[in-house]
């Protein structure tokens, strides 16, 4: 047993909890603490996790994305005052949530979700009026001093042919750990565009989620960025509960050194004529280890699905270990599914053909490297990002396998 999760359990003990919470409380309880021989923490140790004692909670903010006009949400601090028409936020006790907003879109099956039910200090709740189209992205940036543990949760409701973005970022590099869960509900004709920059790395854990649910005719865009640390865990679904729902997931992760960096993906596709694309790429150098489980779950009642799930990776070190495990689980007759995976070492032609034209090995693999993700990086809608990214990108790939 964990002293860590141990720990969260008797100070979720002392809490006085709503029944909500009190029933996840009850579910820690009698969860065991993930070994090797749980398969969804297979290929990721909890070590580090383990061992880990707060001895704070400052939340610092992250670095600006230049070019980004957004608004800046950092957790324990006060929100902006000014917002536009039809958006409202407010910070919540856990407690005082609606209970119909509240664990409504998170499955109960994350183990660190329960804890984040449990534990949570701060909720941040976000409405958007039926009909808003809130130009303005919402950035919720998190960097976590040595020592501090936080369990922040956002619940976001768009309402009818409203729409929102959301960026969810985190950095950072000293010894904390975080467990940031949100919860999206995508209204009929609504639409969601949505970041998750986990670009934390070294000592900074994160285990959290992004959750989602989608209903007639609602639009998800969703982007991942991932940089490893001692343990960096996403766990994301993505309920379609409506009918002509569309979903679209695009991840990137870069691991060096001794980084992990683990993604769980599940899509619940429970009405028909939906649609999924899933695209995930991955490189990584050193002694790092990638994880990425993709499942793709077709219910019965779910005619005339189209659904596609595609996982490439790439190996710049013998040393370095991927486990890709993607899923088809499906029970109607009337869809079109496929699912794919691939891992390579980089194409030693290509390379030699870059040096042969006078460019230097380490620009030459950084340039292959960078190719490999990049279209991913131009599918991002807002370019502001993109741009912001590219540098950082270039320059780890410049360190990768140093």
């Amino acid at each position: 047993m964990s002293h860590w999760f141990e720990n969260a359990i008797e100070r979720g003990e002392q809490l006085t909890l709503s029944a909500q919470r009190t029933a996840s409380l009850e579910l820690l309880k009698n969860t065991p603490w993930p070994t090797r021989k749980t398969e969804a923490w297979k290929y990721t140790p909890l070590k580090a996790v383990q061992g880990f004692n707060a001895t704070a909670s400052e939340v610092l903010a992250a670095e600006q994305i230049e070019g980004l006009q957004a608004i800046d949400v950092v957790p324990g601090s006060e929100l902006p005052t000014e917002l536009p028409a039809g958006l409202t936020m407010q910070w919540l006790a856990a407690d005082d949530v609606d209970a119909s907003l509240f664990q409504q879109v998170k499955p109960n099956r994350h183990l660190f979700g329960l804890v984040n039910d449990v534990l949570a200090e701060n909720v941040l709740q976000i409405r958007v009026a039926a009909g808003t189209e809130v130009a303005t992205p919402i950035r919720i940036v998190q960097q976590l001093t040595a020592g501090s543990e936080t369990h922040v949760r956002v619940l976001v409701e768009i309402e009818e042919k409203a729409s929102l973005t959301v960026i969810e970022q985190f950095a950072g590099s000293e010894q904390s750990l975080n467990t940031l869960f949100a919860e999206y509900r995508i209204a009929d004709d609504a639409k969601l565009e949505h970041y998750r920059l986990a670009l934390q790395t070294e000592q900074a854990m994160s285990l959290g989620g992004s959750h989602f649910q989608l209903f007639d005719r609602s639009q998800l865009n969703s982007n991942v960025v991932g940089f490893g640390s001692d343990v960096s865990r996403i766990d994301m679904d993505v309920r379609h509960s409506g009918q002509h729902a569309f979903a679209k997931l695009n991840a990137i992760y870069l691991l060096d050194g001794k980084e992990l960096f683990d993604l769980h993906s599940t899509i619940e596709h429970e009405m028909p004529n939906g649609t999924t694309e899933e695209n995930i790429r991955g490189i990584a150098a050193g002694s790092a280890r990638a994880v990425f489980n993709g499942r793709i779950h077709i219910h019965r009642d779910a005619q005339k699905t189209l659904a596609e799930l595609n996982n490439r990776n790439l190996l710049l070190s013998n040393k370095a270990e991927i486990n890709t495990k993607p899923e088809l689980e499906i029970y109607a007759d009337d869809v079109r599914c496929a699912h794919g995976a691939t891992i390579a070492e980089t194409d030693k032609t290509a390379l030699y053909y870059l040096q042969s034209r006078g460019i230097g090995k380490e620009e030459a693999q950084i340039m292959l490297n960078f190719a490999f993700i990049n279209e991913l990086v131009d599918d991002m809608p807002n370019q502001a990002i993109a741009e912001w990214l590219r540098p950082q990108l270039r320059q780890r790939f410049a360190k990768m396998g140093e």
